[in-house]
């Protein structure tokens, strides 16, 4: 069957022009959000850590203060951020409406948490941190408006303009800011009235210690901690059954197994979804039905997971 054409209302292209510029390595990319999320990717779950998370966030976004956030890698800070701000549902939202597609209403999460989420690239300049704060804020604003009056009108709806209709804005991988652009967020802190949440690896507080105009406005602290044995083990469980791992496994060896993977990832989520993928490869592999302590060593062998 034959290709389908494309449309070429929207093509950038003119008559006889095929655009061979666009091999030239000098372009770069033509849209800022990623591929659709993957419908197999994992869900978050509702742990104790997620929970926590969630009703700082809230504290930060109604007192209006500055918060930081810090855990080792894998813990599960990205994910509880971007649930808490409706991510998934805003990106898919945003890449209907730029691909035409009738984008149906604002998501629920969205409308409800109010939160602008952002996460600066490695080489963020000050000029680039300058657009960005202000582009993210202003998008939940302009939502929110949407949602109330079917149209985005900021001269006869006045509340959105200057982002005055978002209420937190998280910023991931704060590690990566600069001395300026940790200014720059301050600066923009302190002329809106909105909540700030900073997302880093440990020691992040210890570095914000040396700017005290920054440090001083800081209101909440909260530290994301891996997962507890109990709470990893009732996890697992539960994806074991989820992922198919379950088989034929009696109950003391899928006892077993479950523990020896516990004791591999140390309650970390990335290293379990790593692991748990490697398990199901050897299970393939090895046309077994059943998860031994052997498989999810042997998949645990074909990890870099540090000591």
């Amino acid at each position: 069957m034959p290709p389908t054409e494309p449309d070429s209302s929207r093509s950038l292209l003119g008559k006889d022009d095929d655009g061979r510029r666009f091999l030239s390595g000098t372009f770069g990319e033509i849209a800022a959000l990623g591929p659709p999320p993957d419908p197999a990717s994992p869900l978050l779950l509702p742990t104790r850590e997620h929970r926590r998370f969630t009703e700082f966030a809230d504290t930060v976004r109604a007192h209006r203060y500055i918060g930081l956030c810090w855990g080792p890698p894998g813990v599960g800070k990205t994910l509880s951020a971007r649930h808490y701000a409706g991510a998934p549902q805003w990106e898919q939202w945003q890449r209907d409406l730029g691909e035409d597609r009738e984008p149906g209403p604002i998501p629920e999460q969205v409308l409800q948490a109010r939160t602008a989420l952002w996460a600066p690239t490695v080489t963020a300049s000050p000029r680039q941190v300058d657009q960005a704060l202000p582009r993210a804020c202003q998008q939940i604003s302009y939502a929110i408006d949407y949602h109330h009056h079917g149209r985005v009108d900021p001269f006869v709806h006045p509340d959105s303009r200057s982002s005055g209709l978002t209420e937190l804005l998280i910023i991931d991988e704060a590690d990566r800011l600069k001395t300026t652009g940790l200014e720059q967020v301050r600066d923009y802190y302190d002329r809106h009235t909105l909540g700030v949440i900073l997302i880093g690896m440990p020691g992040i507080d210890k570095r914000l210690a040396r700017y005290p105009q920054l440090y001083s406005r800081v209101g909440f602290a909260h530290e994301y901690r891996p997962l507890t044995p109990e709470e990893l083990t009732a996890v697992l469980n539960r994806r074991w059954h989820t992922d198919g791992l379950a088989g034929e496994d009696d109950e003391f060896t899928q006892a077993v197994a479950i523990a020896t993977i516990a004791r591999i990832t140390g309650g970390n989520f990335r290293l379990v979804d790593r692991l748990l993928t490697q398990i199901q490869r050897i299970l393939t592999i090895n046309q077994l039905a059943t998860v031994t302590p052997e498989a999810v060593e042997a998949a645990r062998e074909s990890l870099l997971i540090g000591h």
